[in-house]
């Protein structure tokens, strides 16, 4: 049972390190339409390890005043007993909570692969933690357009029909049968008969 788990955890860790490994080396492919989100520039390609955690530091504080704005508009929500709004709010908080830990987790081994000096090592973190804190931006703009509740449904609701009373009264059952109306169905062939 503990070598089938190590096992199972060896695969996926393995499966993870290649699609992040393709990712970065192989380019989108032909037809496909370009990156809406560029995370690295030019200026990003030529920082040191130290500059990168640097810079690195920053984004997280900035992915922490993300989380407290969706925090305080969830609140409102919640106030306001908006169930709909609220509802929103809270799977987009609880992304960027997400993304925000995973982004102080690559901040720590960013700083590690900085004191090591290990160069490629650094920038692979450091574009992940790009990615992350794109992902975060995105989500406060998501959550700037969580709508709340219809207001214009307030009180019960009332239905009126209207009948014509024009109607004429033809029952089928006093048409008669006109037998010019009535045509034959056509006849099928088949190859197979």
């Amino acid at each position: 049972m503990r070598w089938r788990r190590i096992g199972s955890s060896v695969v996926v860790a393995t499966m993870t390190l290649g699609v992040l490994a393709s990712a970065q080396t192989a380019g989108p492919p032909p037809g496909a339409p370009a990156p809406l989100v560029q995370t690295q520039s030019a200026r990003d390609l030529d920082l040191t390890p130290e500059q990168q955690v640097a810079l690195a530091q920053q984004y997280l504080s900035g992915m922490d005043q993300s989380t407290t704005s969706i925090r305080a508009m969830l609140e409102q929500a919640r106030a306001a007993r908006d169930v709909v709004k609220t509802l929103c709010l809270n799977d987009k908080m609880n992304q960027t909570d997400v993304a925000s830990r995973s982004a102080r987790d690559r901040v720590t081994s960013l700083q590690a692969a900085a004191s090591s000096t290990d160069k490629d090592r650094a920038r692979h973190e450091f574009l992940i933690i790009q990615v992350l804190r794109d992902r975060v931006s995105e989500l406060v703009k998501e959550a700037n357009q969580c709508i709340g509740e219809e207001a214009g449904f307030i009180g019960e609701s009332q239905v009126t029909t209207d009948i014509d009373q024009n109607i004429p009264n033809n029952n089928p059952d006093q048409l008669g049968f006109d037998p010019d109306i009535v045509s034959e169905p056509p006849t099928l062939s088949s190859p197979y008969l």
